[in-house]
């Protein structure tokens, strides 16, 4: 029986730890004997209070040394505060040289906090990407995927992709057959793709001196715009154009433009019937296949397979 130990924190996120306790119980359930061992430990082996309900825990980190995979499930968006309540915790992480170690969503700040990620690939929420990759530059991190695998470490993306980790986990321990028996009964696809799916194409901008010529992007997006076009528009130099609009939005223009047209794809491919053909022509490609291309490149899967994605949601 493989022992499965939860890690709980006052940070811990009491979805993503329900979520993990679910998944390796329902995989008892349908595997007719037990083959997981899943139990809760804390920092001194005392309950833990939540936002909302105590955790009662199973014991401290004597019992996370004797597990053989250790799942630290989400610990929510403020991440100093969580590694300044959990320094206690990093050492004894830093020690886990044998066993596996999980994390779910921004957990994985613990783990590189810990050493544990320096030159091994990583994921976490895609929101909190940027904070990850400037705080620990040697790790590689991967956030346009759902879930990494390096060696005994495994890291998932945001929300719900900690239960894409945990189906991995099963798969890996009790057979793929298991991990879908699983993921049927959960109503969940297995193996749903990319975490880019599910994050916003353009950034979120305050009103400054490059409004206006953003408003005139959205405007005009679908139409032939070359870098003197937008300095006629901005009134200043190439130089300075990009410069301030790389320092206003994170993006080049010519970044901004492309996700501009691409965002504007996938509001014409979840609201109408027109063709590929049709999209790519409106939104500014010459042709449907460098459409298709970049739509995956950012996206994370193809404009058909969206199409089908939204309207199964719809």
């Amino acid at each position: 029986m493989l022992r499965v130990a939860l890690y709980v924190c006052p940070q811990t996120v009491c979805s993503s730890l329900s979520m993990a306790q679910d998944a390796f119980g329902m995989a008892n359930r349908l595997s007719g004997s037990p083959r997981f061992q899943v139990q809760r430990f804390s920092l001194d082996g005392q309950p833990v209070q939540l936002d909302f309900a105590e955790i009662q825990v199973d014991g401290g980190l004597d019992l996370g040394e004797r597990a053989d995979l250790l799942i630290l499930p989400a610990t929510g968006s403020a991440v100093t505060r969580t590694l300044e309540a959990n320094a206690r915790l990093l050492p004894w992480l830093a020690a886990r040289q044998e066993q596996q170690v999980a994390s779910l969503c921004s957990s994985a700040f613990l783990l590189a906090a810990a050493g544990l990620l320096d030159d091994r690939r990583a994921t976490t929420h895609w929101a909190l990407a940027d904070a990850f990759a400037r705080r620990y530059p040697k790790v590689h991190l991967h956030s346009e995927q759902l879930l990494t695998q390096d060696g005994r470490l495994f890291c998932s993306g945001g929300a719900q992709a900690g239960l894409d980790l945990c189906l991995h986990l099963l798969a890996l321990h009790g057979g793929e057959g298991l991990a879908r028996q699983v993921a049927a009964a959960l109503v969940v696809e297995r193996q749903r793709g990319l975490q880019t799916r599910f994050a916003p194409l353009l950034p979120e901008v305050e009103e400054g001196p490059m409004t206006p010529l953003l408003h005139w992007l959205h405007a005009h997006h679908g139409e032939a715009i070359d870098l003197e076009c937008l300095t006629q528009q901005a009134h200043c130099s190439p130089r300075t154009l990009l410069r301030r609009f790389k320092a206003w939005t994170g993006l080049t223009p010519s970044d901004y433009l492309q996700r501009l047209r691409i965002s504007q794809a996938q509001q014409a491919l979840a609201g109408s019937g027109q063709s590929l053909e049709q999209i790519a022509s409106a939104i500014g490609f010459a042709d449907r296949a460098t459409f298709a291309k970049r739509f995956k490149q950012l996206c994370g899967e193809t404009p058909g397979a969206f199409r089908k994605r939204m309207q199964r949601s719809g």
